[in-house]
């Protein structure tokens, strides 16, 4: 029996587990793929207060080692579901079953990819999901936004403040974001629209070079030259199986507050996965102290 069930290995699923074990409580992460999540593909990490500089993958192992030093148990397995049986959440995996007193969900989620070869090859060479994470290294070069929504447009005005050129590439005559941030971007000398238009290939052998994009009304297709590529077409959050167990919005993403609470008694949502305006690294791990703590709480009046 576990007091807290923590379901991915992310940032805030890590940092549930610390908060959770310095709380005397049994802790265990169950995690399908690999621990420390989307951060670990980040060469550098350099906006997380007092770390200066630390690779996305050393960051993860170091909570990690954090969480198993103070006694947190961790499983590699894929989560299938979770039932309540007199007062217990059972988690259900494809190889057993975890009977736990509280549940945090810290599934994360994943950027939705254009789904080009080389997208995969040059990601951390040019190719980013995350601005604010990696804009600064751009700074003085030309760079390219994909997408059409508020995340992209944000993400150009954030990028027009460190790069020479911001090119936002879109597939559609007009933008789905706040027209008042496409009106902040029309003001701006160094951002240009390219619309109708979409991303054909990327440029470059072991650094981005450029895009090959398609002009959707002509057929034709046309090169520019940017040194990085940052793709904000969407993110997928991994909350299918908890359909039925906790009240999601209508983007997928799990229904909870600041506070980490869920629609049902004793389930927490920390990091990414739930409904939230900012997904950081920082606020990550807010999250996941804020729900180690509530379940603390829980626990302590159940």
């Amino acid at each position: 029996m576990y007091d807290i069930g923590i379901i991915g290995g992310g940032t805030a699923g890590m940092t549930a587990a610390i908060y959770g074990q310095r709380a005397g409580k049994r802790t265990v992460i169950i995690e399908s793929m690999n621990f420390g999540g989307q951060i670990t593909a980040s060469h550098n990490v350099e906006n997380y207060p007092g770390i200066a500089s630390v690779s996305g993958s050393e960051f993860s192992m170091n909570l990690l080692d954090q969480a198993m030093k103070l006694g947190t148990e961790t499983v590699m397995e894929q989560v299938t579901g979770i039932r309540d049986e007199d007062g217990i959440r059972i988690i259900e995996t494809t190889g057993k079953e975890y009977p736990c007193r509280t549940v945090i969900l810290a599934t994360g989620v994943t950027h939705r990819h254009l789904g080009i070869e080389k997208e995969t090859k040059l990601t951390g060479s040019g190719v980013s999901y995350c601005a604010t994470c990696d804009g600064a290294f751009f700074r003085g070069k030309d760079v390219a936004v994909i997408g059409g929504g508020n995340t992209a447009l944000q993400d150009a005005e954030f990028l027009s403040n460190y790069c020479s050129k911001v090119y936002v590439v879109h597939r559609r005559d007009e933008f789905r974001g706040d027209s008042s941030l496409v009106n902040v971007l029309k003001g701006k000398d160094n951002v240009e629209f390219v619309l109708s238009a979409t991303v054909k290939d990327i440029v470059g052998e072991t650094m981005v070079e450029g895009l090959i994009l398609n002009n959707k009304k002509t057929g034709e297709d046309f090169t520019i030259d940017v040194s990085g590529v940052f793709v904000a077409i969407g993110q997928i959050p991994q909350n299918n199986i908890f359909r039925e167990y906790v009240r999601l919005d209508a983007d997928g993403f799990i229904q909870a507050s600041e506070d980490c609470m869920t629609s049902r008694p004793g389930v927490y949502a920390a990091g990414d996965c739930r409904t939230k305006e900012v997904r950081q690294l920082t606020t990550a791990a807010a999250d996941g102290a804020v729900a180690a703590l509530a379940a603390c709480k829980y626990l302590a009046g159940a």
